[in-house]
């Protein structure tokens, strides 16, 4: 039974890195007319109230978006990948005041053109209804009441030849560390020049040594890795970091998050405990 609901964490410091990098991916796909495909495996609710109980009960909030709006004055001076970031949370806030976050879909949503497609899946049975609602019948989006895993492995390759798969499970069930990587190498068979985003949560370090290592393994090829944390690895805390894997990066990538991952450490760590890795585990 899935238990998730987004709704407790949305605006956190993962969601911080999450989203700047997918901001940055899907702005380096509309440099090109043609259209692109945008693939979201566990799209949620799609938009979060930052007022709610949910959002209140939890906070965590505060240390992500939060933390980064109350220095907006300053962001001028933040890095690019940040200052674009910013620019698409404040379009769903009004200027003084920050309520609301988009989650992933709503921010795809909000870049792309009339040319392009989005297909989203989530099986929550209330998260679907409220990722409906957030759409509002909009003709460039298909949403499913289905498995993620599952189905956007049907869309590759896509129609357009242009793509961004971002697979973003809760990792609630196990299982899912593995079925990511099947996942993966499933839709780069079927579509080699894709770009795959994959997200992954820091609660056991172990996990992620793993993940990393079957991917070395894989057939995949053009990986990177992008984590941050905000403070050092430690399992009674639950997750302490998070990380991005992106298959077939945009070549801008690396240098933006070399300049935002410092940035972030700095302004969304802990007791100045704050760190970040990037890595190339494999190339091209």
């Amino acid at each position: 039974m899935l238990s998730y609901r987004h709704s407790y964490h949305a605006g956190n410091f993962a969601d911080v890195l999450k989203h700047s990098v997918l901001i940055h991916i899907l702005e380096h796909l509309n440099k090109k007319q043609k259209p692109f495909c945008y693939v979201d495996t566990h799209a949620g609710a799609g938009n979060y109230s930052l007022v709610s109980e949910q959002a209140e009960k939890t906070q965590e909030y505060q240390q992500g978006i939060g933390a980064l709006w109350q220095k907006s004055e300053q962001a001028d001076h933040a890095p690019a990948a940040i200052i674009n970031y910013m620019n698409v949370i404040k379009a769903f806030n009004t200027q003084d005041e920050l309520t609301r976050y988009p989650g992933s879909p709503m921010i795809a949503r909000h870049l792309m053109r009339s040319q392009d497609r989005l297909f989203l899946y989530e099986l929550h049975n209330t998260e679907i209804e409220l990722l409906r609602q957030s759409v509002n019948k909009d003709k460039r989006v298909q949403i499913a009441h289905e498995d993620g895993f599952k189905r956007c492995i049907s869309n590759m390759p896509p129609q357009q030849r242009r793509g961004l798969v971002l697979i973003d499970p809760s990792y609630e069930m196990k299982t899912d560390y593995k079925q990511v990587i099947e996942t993966l190498e499933q839709l780069y068979k079927r579509f080699t020049t894709g770009i795959y985003a994959l997200w992954y949560p820091v609660v056991e370090r172990l996990r992620i040594d793993e993940l990393e290592q079957k991917i070395l393994s894989s057939s995949l090829q053009n990986v990177q890795l992008f984590e941050l944390g905000q403070l050092a690895d430690s399992q009674a805390l639950g997750m302490t970091a998070s990380g991005m894997i992106v298959i077939n990066p945009p070549w801008t990538l690396k240098t933006e998050m070399q300049k935002a991952l410092p940035y972030l450490a700095e302004q969304l760590g802990i007791a100045n405990q704050g760190y970040y890795r990037i890595k190339q585990l494999k190339d091209e």
